[in-house]
Formats: structure tokens, sequence, C-alpha cells
């Protein structure tokens, strides 16, 4: 099957703009339920089942581990038949996990619920490629990571909203010690996906395509995209970073209840899991200030910054006792809010042809968080919760050293820059014919892609 032709996001009229990007943002919902709710079950399990720390990571396991099986296929995919057809089949497999939760809870199997979650996983690895490759080629590359950052804001929305409803649903009472609630609530989530499913049937998305985005860059003499996939090597090396930030986010939110609890404070598992959504609020809050900050400093030279406050907060989450650790906690969820994003969009960064690999690849790395937490919770075991913060601080310093990478990188290209620049403009600016300015350069750079998209806009 061919793949479907298309147009850029630079292309689209702003009504056309605007109804594609609230459709997709629309997503970024779903996985941000099903993620909240994921770490808040790791401390319920460890309660309804009996079992250990490092027993109850089997769910990150199963869900981080089904990012890294299945994102690269859904990558491949998508460059066959678009985003939108990825989309109905990601909506769709998220849908059918949640309904196993159903017979999970009935016949209370744990093993039910991790083949459940691994499920749910694929669907969102696949919605995951699309929904973040989709908004970061959405307009200019300037700001990709300021739109990124705002649509995943609306995950962490749902972030904080599932230990919300676990705190009053999943902790009191009799839900203490039982799996009938989690039933009901997975079959909402469920229903959720399935009417997205038809929302997104029944609604107009226009296709980018990776030779409407490689002709964009070339048009400004922009190379970085050239050459095979495996010279890509800010995508490589982004996948690497990818990796381990997330290993490192995903452990420290799979122990947070057990660590609040494990203070001596006085904080019981009810109180912590209100504790925890207040964090899932800090680090939505700190999503939404980062956006604007992106607006105007280069994402490299930002990430460089917060991934260094993020190891220094994680190491004091570590060595601090009580409500100290708990603080540092807190400015660890504010401190991570635009590295996943930011990641993202610097790996993908000008791919050209390779856009929808290359965005498969970097959703692979969120795979690592399959592989921290079973680390830290066999080091919780062994010593205690506080301690076992150690282990996500080596993830933030590899981020943090590939964040260090990319700003030399530019530097040399480019020359150092503090605030976020328009590589398109300037290369058009710094590519323009002796007899031509460079706003008529502009200008007809946009009357080509004007002609372009009316032969090649195709709703899919």
């Amino acid at each position: 099957m061919p793949p479907p032709t298309g147009t850029t996001g630079t292309q689209l009229g702003r009504r056309q703009w605007a109804l594609s990007f609230a459709l997709v943002t629309s997503l970024f919902f779903t996985w941000g339920f099903a993620y909240g709710l994921l770490d808040v079950l790791n401390a319920h399990f460890q309660t309804v089942f009996g079992i250990s720390k490092l027993q109850s990571t089997l769910l990150q396991l199963a869900y981080f581990g089904a990012y890294f099986v299945w994102a690269p296929f859904a990558g491949i995919f998508m460059r066959r038949v678009g985003y939108k057809k990825g989309i109905h089949i990601g909506l769709g497999l998220y849908s059918i996990g949640a309904i196993f939760f159903w017979p999970s809870a009935k016949y209370k199997k744990y093993g039910g619920f991790v083949g459940s979650t691994f499920v749910i996983g694929c669907g969102l690895s696949t919605l995951e490629v699309a929904a973040n490759s989709y908004i970061s080629v959405l307009g200019t590359p300037q700001y990709a990571a300021a739109r990124l950052n705002f649509s995943q804001g609306f995950q962490g929305i749902a972030s904080f909203a599932g230990p919300l409803i676990a705190s009053r649903w999943f902790f009191t009472g009799a839900n203490a010690t039982s799996l009938g609630t989690v039933q009901w609530v997975y079959l909402a989530v469920a229903g959720l996906g399935i009417v997205l499913n038809i929302l997104f049937f029944f609604c107009n998305l226009p296709e980018i395509t990776e030779d409407a985005l490689a002709e964009e860059i070339d048009e400004v003499g922009i190379t970085d995209g050239q050459g095979p996939f495996w010279q890509q090597y800010r995508c490589i090396f982004g996948f690497v970073a990818q990796t381990a930030y997330v290993g490192a986010q995903v452990t420290i939110a799979s122990f947070a209840v057990n660590f609040l609890v494990d203070q001596g404070i006085g904080i019981d598992q009810s109180k912590a899991s209100q504790l925890f959504s207040f964090c899932q609020i800090t680090f939505t809050v700190g999503r939404f200030v980062g956006v604007v900050i992106l607006n105007f400093i280069d994402p490299a030279l930002l990430l460089a910054f917060y991934g260094f406050c993020c190891s220094l907060f994680c190491l004091l989450v570590s060595q601090l006792p009580g409500y100290s650790a708990v603080a540092c906690l807190f400015c660890l969820f504010f401190f991570e809010s635009i590295c996943y994003p930011c990641i993202f969009t610097l790996g993908t960064k000008n791919l050209g042809v390779h856009t929808k690999r290359g965005s498969g690849l970097i959703v692979m790395g969120v795979g690592g968080g399959a592989w921290y937490p079973p680390a830290q919770g066999a080091l919780a075991d062994k010593t205690n919760t506080r301690h076992s913060y150690l282990v996500p601080t080596s993830g933030y310093i590899a981020m943090t050293i590939y964040a260090i990478g990319l700003v030399v990188d530019q530097a040399k290209k480019n020359g150092f820059s503090f605030r976020n620049r328009d590589e398109l403009t300037a290369n058009l600016t710094n590519n323009f014919s002796p007899t031509e300015s460079p706003g008529d350069a502009k200008g007809r750079s946009s009357s080509e892609k004007k002609i372009l998209s009316d032969e090649l806009v195709k709703v899919a």
C-alpha cells in the first residue's frame, strides 16, 4: 500500500490547523488517565494480592514493555497508512485492554491485570507515535517543543485525576481490600476510548507526510535529515535519553505512594494518594509554565537546566528525611514537566522522510519505564524506599548529558543562542539569491507552498 499523500503543518489554514490540533490533543487525556491510575494500582495490588514491591512492578514491566516491543511497528505502520488509521488502531487496542480489566477483577487474577495492561500499553504506544509526531510537525520546528508541551499538559491533567479517583474509591472502607471499583473505572476508560474512536472516524484529519516535510526543509537548505536513518544521531541518542528519562520518571511515580507512607510523618495510603495527585498537579503546572518559557528559550538549553535540577532534587529525595524529602519530591515533579516533550521534539527535529520511523524509535524509549521500577523495587525491598531513589538519579544524569551534547552541537553549527530560533526562516534568509531580498525569498517560498498544498492536501 503506498503512503498517503498530504501536506505540512505550515500549509494548513488557521481553522483546519486548530481543529486538527484540538482533536489530536484530546488523545493525550486518554493515556494520562491510564498512566495516573497505573501508579496507584501498583500500591493497591500490594494490599489486595499480598505481593511485594518488586512483584507489583510487573504492571510497569507490562505497560512500558509494550512500548519497547510495539512502538517501532507502530511507526512503520503509520509510514504506510498515515496518522489517522494509526490512531484508530491505537484507540481500539486501548479499549480492548481496558475491557479485560473486568474479568481480571471479577476472578481476582493478577496475571490478568498484567496481560490487560500490556494490551493497553500497545494501544497507547501507537497513539503516542501518532499524536506526538503529529503535534510536532503541525507547524514550524521553532515552536514544536512548546506545542507538544501544551498538548501534553492535558495528559498531566488526566494524570492527577487518576490518583484523586483512587484516593476516593480504591483506598477507603471496604474498597481498600477489594477490586470491585477497579473494574467499573476501567469499563469507563474503555468507553472513553470507543467514543474517541467514533469521533475520529467522522472527523477530517489532514495527513502530514514525510515527503512534504522533507521538501519543506530542503527548500531552505536544511540537510539534517539526509542520509540513512542510522546516521540520524540526534534521534538515536534521543532514544537513549528518552529511555533513561522515562525510566526515571516512571519509577519516581511508581513508588511515590510507598515513599510518602514510609516517611514516618503520619501519612497513610489514602493521604499519600492525595499527595501524589498534588505532585501530578505540580507536574502539570510546570508543563504549562514550560510552554511560555519555550517560546523564548532554546529547548536544548532549557532541557539541560531542567535535567540538572531533576538530578539534584532526586538525589536530595534519596538522602533527606521527613518533610524535606517530600518538598524535594514536589520540586522534582515540577522540573520533570518539560523533559519528555523536549526530548521527543529535539530527537525528531528536521528528520524529513525519517520522521515517523524516528518517532517510533523515540516512543520506543518509553520502554525504559519497564526496566527502572524492578531495579528500584529490588533496592527498596533490600533497604528502604527513600534510598531506592538513587536508581532514577542515574536516568536524569543521562538525559542531562544528552541535552548538553545538543547545546554544544548547535553552538558548533550555528553559534550559541540563548533564545529560541526559527531555523526555517534563518536558513531561508541565508540562502536567498543575490538578486532578491529575504522578504522576496520568503514570499516566493510561501507561494510555492500554497501551490503544493493545492496539489497534495488530501483529507484522511
